[in-house]
C-alpha cells in the first residue's frame, strides 16, 4: 500500500465540510427541553442581570462612613430576599441576606461573622471598604449585550443563563435527521441466541448512542443482509427519509461489501479509503442527493471514524461555528516504534504518576477491540510517518471534546 492509494484525513475533512449543508429549518422549544440543541438566533440581554445591586453574603447593609470606633448602630430594617427595601436611615444598619437588594444609601455589606448583634443594635468588628460584599447591577449581563450567539450548543449553563434573562422558549435549529444502516449476514440483535458464525450487532447500538449524544434524530435504523439488491433498496429508502445516512460495513473491497458498489453504480462516490488507523475503508457519497457516510465494520473503527470524521461534518450541518476539537498536548507514556503512512488514533486515557500527567495507551489497539474505548477516555494522535517514545508530546482528545 502506498499513500497514493489513500486520502489524508485533512483532505477528507475539507471535502466533507465542503459538501455539508447547514440546516436552516428552525423550531421553538421550551427552555427545559433545550439541552443539546443549537441556537438559531443571537440572544441579547433584555435587562441587566442582576437587575439591582444585591448582597453577596448574609450580614448588615451600612454606610461605611457611619463606622466609628466600634460604636453600635441601630438596626433599622430587615431585608429578606425578594423584598423591595426602604432607603437606609442615616447612622443605622439593615439586616440583609444573600441575594437581597441593597437599600438606597447603603454602600457596603458586612458579613454577619464580623458583627456583634445585641437586641436592636449591632457593633461592626471589621474594616469596611465601600462596595464590599455587593454584587453590582448588571455585573453578570448588561442590557443590550450579546449573551449567546447563534450556533451555540445549549449546555446546562446556557439553560441557566437564558433563564436569568427571563427566556422560557428558545429558537433552535431542527435536529439533523439521520438513518442508520448496519450491514452483514452475521449480525444478530442482542437478546437473540447466536448460531455458529454469528455475532451481536454492536455497531447499531454504538451509533444510536453516538447520534443521541450528537443531538441528532434517528429516523430509521435497519440491519441489512449482504445483498446488493437489499443494500440498494435500503439506501434509496433511507435517503428519502433522512438528511444523512450512516452505514457500517460494506465499504471495503470484499465481494460482500455492497455499499460502496451501490454508490458507485446508482449514486455517487466522492471519497473512499482514508490514511487513518483504524478506519481506512471510510466512504462518502450520495444517493438521490442525500449524503451517505459509509463507516467501516469493525466496532472500534466505527467509534473512531464517527468521532474524527463524522462529527465535524455533523457539527457543520447543525450550524455550529466550531467544528474541530481543540485537543491538548501531553507526554506519552507509551512507545510506537514503527512509523506508519496512516495517522493513528490510539485509544488512551490520562494518568497521574508522581504528580505528572501523561497519556497511557490500551495495550490492544485492534480495530475490533471496543473494550479499549471503554477503558480509555479519549484518543491520542500519532501523526503520519512518526514514531513515539515515552515522554514525547502528543495531541490528546478527550471523548467529551470529540463529541461536544
Amino acid at each position: 500500500m502506498t499513500k497514493a492509494n489513500l486520502t489524508s484525513l485533512d483532505d477528507a475533512l475539507t471535502h466533507l465540510l465542503e459538501h455539508a449543508t447547514a440546516i436552516t429549518e428552525t423550531e421553538s422549544v421550551t427552555l427545559s427541553g433545550s439541552l443539546g440543541r443549537v441556537l438559531a438566533q443571537d440572544y441579547h440581554v433584555p435587562a441587566d442581570v442582576p437587575p439591582a445591586d444585591n448582597s453577596a453574603v448574609d450580614g448588615y447593609a451600612i454606610r461605611h462612613g457611619d463606622i466609628h470606633d466600634s460604636e453600635p448602630l441601630n438596626v433599622s430594617d430587615r431585608i429578606p430576599a425578594g423584598a423591595a427595601p426602604q432607603p437606609l436611615q442615616p447612622g443605622t444598619a439593615a439586616r440583609i441576606f444573600t441575594g437581597s437588594e441593597i437599600p438606597a444609601g447603603a454602600d457596603a455589606v458586612v458579613m454577619q461573622e464580623r458583627a456583634d448583634r445585641s437586641g436592636d443594635t449591632v457593633i461592626i468588628n471589621a474594616t469596611v471598604e465601600p462596595g464590599q460584599n455587593i454584587r453590582r447591577r448588571g455585573q453578570d449581563l448588561a442590557r443590550g449585550d450579546l449573551a449567546l450567539a447563534q450556533g451555540t450548543c445549549i449546555r446546562p449553563q446556557e439553560m441557566g443563563l437564558l433563564a436569568s434573562m427571563g427566556v422560557n422558549r428558545v429558537t433552535v435549529f431542527a435536529r439533523l435527521k439521520v438513518a442508520i444502516l448496519t450491514t452483514g449476514d452475521e449480525l444478530v440483535e442482542p437478546g437473540e441466541p447466536l448460531a455458529p458464525g454469528q455475532i451481536y450487532n454492536t455497531n447499531r447500538f454504538t451509533l444510536l448512542g453516538l447520534l443521541a449524544e450528537a443531538g441528532c434524530e434517528v429516523v430509521l435504523c435497519e440491519t441489512l443482509k449482504d445483498s446488493r439488491e437489499a443494500t440498494e433498496s435500503a439506501l434509496k429508502r433511507a435517503s428519502a427519509l433522512a438528511d444523512l445516512v450512516i452505514t457500517s460495513g460494506g465499504v471495503s473491497v470484499g465481494e460482500e461489501d455492497h455499499v460502496r458498489a451501490v454508490l458507485e453504480a446508482s449514486g455517487k462516490l466522492s471519497l473512499w479509503r482514508l490514511a487513518i488507523k483504524p478506519g481506512k475503508p471510510l466512504a462518502f457519497g450520495e444517493m438521490n442527493s442525500t449524503p451517505i457516510l459509509g463507516l467501516p465494520g469493525n466496532p472500534a473503527a466505527v467509534l473512531v471514524t464517527f468521532m474524527v470524521a463524522s462529527m465535524p461534518y455533523i457539527r457543520h450541518c447543525q450550524g455550529r461555528p466550531q467544528v474541530h476539537p481543540l485537543g491538548e498536548q501531553l507526554p506519552a507514556s507509551f512507545d510506537i516504534a514503527s512509523a506508519s503512512i496512516r495517522r493513528e488514533f490510539v485509544r488512551a486515557r490520562k494518568q497521574i504518576s508522581d504528580g505528572a500527567v501523561s497519556v497511557a495507551a490500551y495495550p490492544n489497539q485492534s480495530s475490533g477491540v471496543l473494550s479499549s474505548a471503554c477503558w480509555g477516555a479519549g484518543l491520542a494522535v500519532v501523526p503520519e510517518n512518526t514514531t513515539v517514545k515515552a515522554g514525547d508530546l502528543i495531541t490528546y482528545y478527550p471523548f467529551a471534546e470529540l463529541m461536544s
